[in-house]
């Protein structure tokens, strides 16, 4: 079973955005770390109006989207299993 958890490279050692359910103490993990480049909009076809539109009507979730409830959808499948 894979569970996935953002987090944060500082200092030597990973910070998680949040602690996962079930997992025990001494799991061993695999960390990737992901490069910050830039999305080119253009070679999506995306043009800056498009971009500012959909960034426009995307903000009314940003609230809903960051809230800490919404990490259950982060491991959906093993949550709907515990119902």
């Amino acid at each position: 079973m894979y569970t996935s958890v953002e987090g944060i490279f500082r200092d030597g050692k990973i910070e998680l955005t949040y602690t996962p359910n079930n997992i025990s103490e001494g799991s061993r993990v695999v960390v990737t770390f992901l490069t910050s480049s830039p999305i080119n909009l253009q070679e999506r076809g995306i043009d800056e109006l498009q971009a500012a539109n959909l960034r426009g009507r995307l903000s009314t979730f940003i609230e809903d989207w960051e809230s800490p409830d919404m990490s259950v959808y982060d491991n959906y499948d093993e949550e709907k299993e515990r119902l």
